[in-house]
């Protein structure tokens, strides 16, 4: 599942609920329950990004593969550990410069 975009019931970061929306999948199934980490998806384009955003617009390979319908920003501030059984179904995946992005804002934040 790694690099996969997907739609999944993602909880809000209070844990007070969930919502059905993109999120990329940052490693394949791990363990006896099928744990993925998955980072946030949302169509709201920020003004000014964090440095741990990646802006993903129509225009660009990665949009076109992802399945997303509009405009959207991967946030990867924003992961989540969930079973592999809450999928709902799968978009399309990034690509492996992107993918290279990912890993290298992710070892930014945990490395640092």
């Amino acid at each position: 599942m790694k690099g996969k975009v997907v739609l999944i019931q993602f909880p809000f970061d209070d844990l007070s609920s969930s919502k059905v929306r993109p999120a990329y999948c940052l490693t394949d199934e791990i363990g006896t329950y099928q744990h993925i980490i998955f980072a946030l998806i949302t169509s709201r384009i920020p003004e000014a990004p964090l440095n741990t955003d990646i802006i993903l617009q129509p225009e660009h390979l990665d949009f076109v593969n992802s399945g997303l319908r509009q405009a959207s920003t991967l946030r990867l501030d924003r992961l989540a550990t969930l079973r592999q059984s809450l999928i709902r179904r799968e978009l399309g995946s990034l690509t492996s410069e992107t993918q290279a992005s990912v890993a290298d804002i992710l070892c930014r934040i945990l490395c640092s």
